[in-house]
């Protein structure tokens, strides 16, 4: 969904007739399922009302039945991904966005998660991080969940990127991290323990938000 999220970029260029911008509120009310539409998705995020009419706007051009189910999530995502195989860190991603777990991800769906990921506060990124990693949702991530999140982001950037990239690189990040997370030695990283490392360690910090940098 990256070409939706550049357009917020061009937000103070754009300037629409208001027939449309009331086209636009007429349609999200729809889409969303809920008579406030526009407003109540204002108040729900950090987001102004232009910017989620351009959002939107973004959102209906890729997506014109108003919902995205995960192959056309990874179709879309490959496409900014021409050297790498994007299609695991898409399936992880779409999850992350699906929070309903109905195999399709809604304008309001979509629009949260991305407030919390670009407006939101440091405790709310690392919360979604943290969900992200938790692959099955258990409240906790283990060594499989990590490396399978961190495999995928090797295998999305591709050879370009990581010209000396090993098969054991991966295990070898994922070790590092949990002898920083794991406080208790219990094989496992809860939220709690998720947060204060991440707080701690500045360089532990970018490296577990580096999905920040390829939406």
């Amino acid at each position: 969904m990256g070409a939706v999220v550049g357009t917020l970029t061009m937000q103070t260029k754009q300037r629409r007739p208001s027939r449309d911008n009331i086209d636009d509120e007429l349609e999200m009310t729809t889409v969303c399922h809920r008579p406030e539409g526009l407003e109540q998705l204002e108040a729900q995020t950090n987001f102004s009302k232009q910017e989620l009419q351009i959002l939107y706007r973004g959102f209906k051009n890729e997506c014109p039945s108003g919902v995205v189910n995960e192959e056309t999530f990874k179709h879309i995502y490959a496409q900014f991904f021409p050297h790498g195989d994007a299609s695991m860190y898409a399936h992880y991603l779409f999850n992350a966005f699906d929070t309903t777990n109905n195999g399709s991800i809604k304008f309001k769906d979509f629009v949260v998660g991305l407030s919390t990921l670009l407006r939101g506060t440091l405790r709310e990124k690392l919360e979604w991080t943290f969900h992200l990693y938790d692959i099955n949702r258990d409240g906790y991530i283990n060594r499989e969940e990590m490396t399978e999140i961190v495999r995928a982001i090797y295998d999305m950037m591709g050879k370009y990127t990581y010209p000396a990239l090993k098969g054991d690189i991966p295990k070898q990040h994922v070790d590092a991290f949990f002898q920083k997370m794991d406080k208790n030695k219990d094989g496992v990283v809860t939220l709690e323990e998720f947060v204060i490392a991440c707080q701690e360690d500045e360089t532990m910090m970018r490296s577990m938000q580096l999905f920040e940098n390829v939406m």
